[in-house]
């Protein structure tokens, strides 16, 4: 026993070392070739910004600075009241803005030209400065309108196309210099290249002897074993291997056959909820895009077209683009609630236009909640319910509320409105539709139980819907989420 210890001990020291002299010259090559390469990255990185950061000013800053000067001298922007001071009317800051931005970018480069370009474009930015304290001493002290138009002219303008044909100097300088760091890394790719497939050949020549060596020591159980993987593999489950060796191949063998065993059920298993959640995905496409609803709509744009109602149609096309603009969001599943806000609002306002004497609404949501984001398709399915089981089913005009506001670390949504309102026994079945107790081919109710689901899924059971209801008097409907 101890002398078979003893052989597996130095074919594991063996076995370790080919491996250490296999690995080791790709591990100095790729190390080496990872620091060149992020050598080349942050060069290439620090061009491209400075090429973006600079381009920004090569197409806003002339503009900016002639249309600022122009309002400060017309009056336009009053300039000698700081209390109505317009923000971003400020030339001094603009300038002080550019100084410092171009001071920074002259820091970090070595490259003579664009530091000569940098220096020029540094110089001019301070002439501009002093022609600027010109016309704002003037419009301090007023009655010169017509110099200042004229150093307007002559010196604000001219200046500021100096400035910014210097910084397309700039820029082109900056982008040789990128083209030059180009050729230089596809040399330097073509000489790893080169390396790597020396290393390679040497390294095949390496392996292949030690593969003749260690060939010798693969036994016939472990070929036999690797057959029965290439079976399984190939999707056939019903696979066993069986071995009469009393050691570790014993123990693999075992241990695949067990695999095999509980893999064929997790398959199995996966199977079935593929077809679950493809039902459950079909479902979800149905409820976010209601064929109904949008039949309906063209038909209403169809009769106000024919009405002459033309203006009215436009409007409703304008809201059906908005609705299906943000149900759709780019395949995104999280909308901010601004976006869910104006698509809530584009749903009721297009079933306002063809419910327009039994329907009317209101939508207040905190201004500070707008940029927090929300599940898409949150409030909308419950909006429907409120408007076809609650207002359709109510003699006169209902009104529907939507609400929303933060409470805490929360953000809550309340759908109101004064319709039918429900019994005891149909407050328990939506109850039961929405915990998934129960199952419907109802639009609007499935609409509600996957936005519960989702809502359950994404933030768990302290978050969710919750419903209220009184017969004849109406319902509110109450959704709870974090803030995200």
């Amino acid at each position: 026993m101890k002398k078979v210890r003893s052989k597996n001990s130095r074919i594991q020291s063996k076995l370790i070392t080919y491996i250490w002299i296999c690995i080791f010259p790709f591990i100095i090559f790729f190390v080496f070739a990872i620091f060149r390469l992020l050598g080349y990255y942050q060069q290439n990185d620090q061009l491209v910004r400075n090429i973006t950061s600079a381009n920004q000013y090569n197409m806003d800053f002339k503009n900016a600075m002639d249309e600022m000067m122009y309002k400060i001298i017309i009056g336009s922007a009053n300039w000698t009241d700081s209390e109505k001071k317009l923000e971003g009317e400020d030339p001094k800051g603009l300038i002080e803005e550019a100084e410092l931005h171009f001071i920074e970018l002259r820091k970090n480069t070595t490259s003579q030209n664009v530091q000569a370009d940098l220096d020029a474009l540094i110089k001019l930015l301070g002439i501009l400065d002093e022609r600027v304290d010109d016309i704002l001493r003037n419009v301090d002290e007023g009655g010169h309108y017509d110099e200042n138009i004229e150093m307007l002219d002559m010196n604000i303008r001219t200046l500021t196309s100096l400035i910014q044909d210097d910084i397309q100097k700039y820029i082109y300088d900056e982008a040789t210099n990128m083209e030059m760091l180009r050729r230089e890394v596809a040399s330097s790719l073509v000489s790893n290249m080169r390396l790597l497939v020396v290393m390679l050949i040497i390294m095949l020549i390496v392996v292949f002897y030690l593969s003749r060596r260690l060939s010798r020591r693969i036994t016939q159980p472990i070929t036999e074993l690797c057959e029965m993987t290439e079976k399984f593999a190939g999707g056939d489950f019903t696979v066993s291997y069986h071995t009469d060796s009393n050691d570790e191949m014993e123990t693999l063998a075992k241990s695949f056959n067990s695999m095999v065993k509980e893999i064929k059920v997790l398959v199995e298993d996966i199977h079935r909820e593929q077809e679950n959640a493809k039902d459950a995905e079909l479902r979800l496409l149905q409820e976010q895009i209601n064929p109904h609803f949008l039949y309906n709509t063209l038909d209403a744009i169809i009769w106000m077209t024919e009405s002459g109602e033309n203006k009215k149609a436009i409007q409703i096309i304008q809201e059906l683009s908005s609705f299906f603009r943000i149900s759709l969001s780019k395949g995104q599943s999280e909308i901010s609630i601004k976006n869910e806000k104006e698509h809530v609002r584009s749903y009721l306002e297009i079933q306002r236009y063809r419910y327009q004497d039994i329907l009317d609404y209101e939508i207040e949501f905190d201004e500070d909640i707008l940029e927090y984001h929300i599940q898409k398709l949150t409030l909308q399915p419950i909006v429907e319910n409120a408007l076809y089981h609650g207002i359709k089913n109510k003699r006169g005009r209902g009104m529907i509320r939507v609400t929303g506001k933060a409470e805490g670390d929360d953000i809550v949504f309340t759908v109101e409105d004064n319709g039918r309102g429900m019994n005891e026994e149909e407050l328990a079945r939506l109850k039961r539709l929405i915990s998934g107790e129960e199952s419907t081919d109802d639009q609007s109710g499935f609409g509600m139980a996957n936005v519960e689901k989702r809502l359950e899924m994404l933030y768990g059971d302290k978050y969710g819907m919750t419903v209220k209801s009184e017969f004849g008097e109406g319902t509110i409907v109450t959704v709870r989420i974090p803030k995200v």
